[in-house]
């Protein structure tokens, strides 16, 4: 499982001083960054092998609000991975160790064609580096 960490901002905030409910899904893409850095195949990485992830679903339960200058830790681990599609689960807790928001994101693997990249066979490497954190979990 990989963790991040994230204050939260000011401008993240509305007028009654609340995060946004938007910045959650911006906070599951930097710790999906993240994630995937810590595996060893950060974005750029990903990008110069020809392999691009769109989301294909988000998916978010928000628990407790958080606040300006709130510390809110990001959990990411995988949840499923077939080769074709991934999908993450992320838990979100404040500085009291709270649940604030559960989430998930799916992606898929695409070429530059936009066709869809089977990683075992083509990026055996990645498919690894993914499948291990699937045993972890």
């Amino acid at each position: 499982m990989y963790q991040q960490e994230h204050v939260v901002q000011y401008y993240e905030t509305d007028r009654m001083g609340i995060t946004h409910h938007s910045n959650y899904v911006r906070w599951m893409e930097e710790a999906r960054v993240g994630f995937l850095k810590d595996i060893g195949w950060d974005y750029a990485k990903l990008e110069s092998s020809g392999i691009i992830s769109p989301v294909t679903e988000v998916e978010c339960n928000y628990k407790k609000s958080t606040t300006f200058e709130e510390l809110v830790v990001i959990q990411v681990s995988v949840a499923e991975f077939k080769g074709v599609r991934l999908k993450l689960n992320y838990k979100m807790f404040n500085d009291q160790d709270e649940l604030v928001c559960q989430a998930s994101s799916e992606h898929c693997f695409l070429n530059g064609d936009g066709k869809l990249v089977r990683l075992k066979k083509d990026y055996p490497d990645f498919y690894q580096a993914i499948m291990e954190q699937l045993d972890e979990n």
